[in-house]
């Protein structure tokens, strides 16, 4: 598939991402820049809070994340760094998921991932899940996998498709036929809009830091450290703002605010 990012904007994103250009696409570099990825670019709905429209295309999500040091949920995020891999010569597929749920699964193209084929075989990268796994998953394993996120393991569906499974608990179930970006366009109109969406409910910005994770949902700050050190506080009205540029690099002239 043809891209839009020349060698300048791969060095954007690259430096965004705090990643260096790799001599060659392999997997340790699939790793690095997936870990990257989590630790410089937030996962967050904020768009949504703000009236920002949500282009899902590579031109205007690489003026998002990159230029405007913004982040995104799933579709945003995969969807940027698809285009980021495919630059480095990386071949790469988008799959559809759904996301399991107290009452079951999720709606259709309720998640993108990513599938990465190597010549040692296919890898699952995922930076738009929030908490999931650091780095790839070998999508052709049906063992153990772990990762300091947790213990992962993929397994067949009667259906052929594929469950990933975090630490014993279903997380999303993948479809393996491959799509293109705006086979999404739906879904992300319905978690940008219907009120049965916890995205339109609710406000979130949260990273991975090389301790552990810091997270901003409308004004609790919530940071975890090493083992099980925990820290939470209410911000005030006028710490909010400060609090986006401080942790998440995200400058706002307002602060988002659920709709009532």
């Amino acid at each position: 598939m043809d891209t839009a990012v020349g060698p300048d904007a791969l060095d954007a994103y690259l430096l965004r991402i705090g990643a260096l250009r790799p001599g060659a696409p392999d997997v340790d570099a699939l790793r690095a820049l997936h870990l990257g990825h989590l630790r410089h670019v937030p996962f967050e709905n904020l768009s949504i809070h703000l009236g920002e429209e949500i282009v899902l295309a590579e031109r205007p999500l690489l003026d998002k994340i990159v230029d405007a040091r913004r982040g995104g949920f799933c579709y945003e995020l995969n969807g940027a760094f698809a285009t980021l891999l495919r630059g480095l010569g990386y071949e790469v597929e988008l799959l559809a998921a759904r996301v399991f749920g107290p009452d079951g699964l999720g709606i259709p193209y309720d998640h993108l991932v990513l599938r990465v084929d190597l010549p040692t075989g296919p890898w699952l990268a995922d930076v738009g899940f929030g908490r999931n796994s650091h780095l790839p998953l070998r999508l052709d394993s049906r063992a153990d996998q772990e990762d300091p996120g947790g213990v992962f393991r993929i397994e067949e569906t009667p259906d052929g498709d594929l469950d990933v499974l975090r630490d014993g608990t279903p997380q999303y179930r993948i479809e393996q036929r491959p799509r293109v970006l705006t086979d999404f366009e739906a879904g992300c109109w319905w978690h940008r809009t219907s009120p049965r969406s916890h995205f339109v409910r609710s406000l979130v910005c949260s990273r991975l830091t090389e301790t552990g994770r810091v997270t901003l949902s409308g004004r609790s700050l919530v940071t975890t450290g090493l083992g099980a050190a925990r820290d939470a506080r209410e911000l005030a009205e006028g710490e909010v703002l400060a609090a986006y540029r401080t942790y998440f690099g995200i400058t706002l002239d307002r602060e988002p605010v659920v709709a009532g």
